[in-house]
């Protein structure tokens, strides 16, 4: 692939990335519940990775093109932004609050984070349009020295990079930042569930409304 597409898409992924929503809600919340963001981050990015393999298999056209499935898929996504950003709102955690947790609750800790992440961008309809309207459009379809399918699954692991970089930066920089505050650090964790709240709520009622 041409290296100037390549820094053009992830010049613009980055800053699609950048731009605040659940994912970062969620890197937020979980950099301040638990003493490291990295499996959160790591089940979003694996999130990504499913929309990356959906997108080269075509299977994303498809989705994209089957209203009633598309609904379903939205539905359920914004269902469960609803329900953790409750969750959230309901506990909010503080810095080191499983410091002197047992071993092996720490790691059905960690499967639960990572898993809560796959789900959240794995449902993300965000996502799911920016493999469909965006990627689309740094793909070579005439002359490439690659196929389709492998230019896509390129540009998707680019984006799973930013979106690494990304929240692993804003999970680690609020943990940094409020990490001796547990007052303001319960607070932006409510934030960052009311924040998960609302979208999930906004894409519901979106959704239906088409429907």
């Amino acid at each position: 692939m041409d290296s100037g597409l390549l820094i053009s898409f992830l010049a613009l992924d980055l800053l699609l990335v950048c731009v605040p929503g659940a994912d970062w809600a969620y890197a937020i919340a979980a950099g301040l519940r638990d003493r490291s963001v990295a499996w959160a981050v790591g089940g979003l990015v694996a999130g990504y990775a499913l929309h990356t393999l959906l997108a080269a298999a075509g299977l994303a056209v498809l989705v994209a093109g089957s209203p009633g499935l598309l609904t379903v898929l939205t539905v359920a996504g914004a269902a469960y932004l609803v329900w953790l950003g409750w969750s959230v709102l309901r506990r909010p955690g503080v810095p080191d609050a499983a410091q002197d947790t047992p071993a092996t609750a720490q790691g059905g800790s960690r499967a639960r984070d990572f898993l809560r992440g796959a789900t959240i961008s794995g449902l993300n309809p965000k996502g799911l349009l920016l493999y469909l309207s965006v990627l689309p459009q740094f793909l070579v379809t005439r002359g490439a020295h690659l196929p389709v399918p492998v230019q896509t699954v390129v540009l998707g692991l680019l984006h799973m990079a930013c979106c690494a970089a990304v929240y692993l930066t804003v999970g680690l920089a609020a943990r940094a930042v409020l990490g001796a505050r547990p007052a303001a650090a319960r607070a932006v964790t409510r934030t960052s569930g009311a924040a998960m709240l609302g979208i999930g709520a906004f894409l519901l009622v979106q959704r239906l409304a088409l429907s």
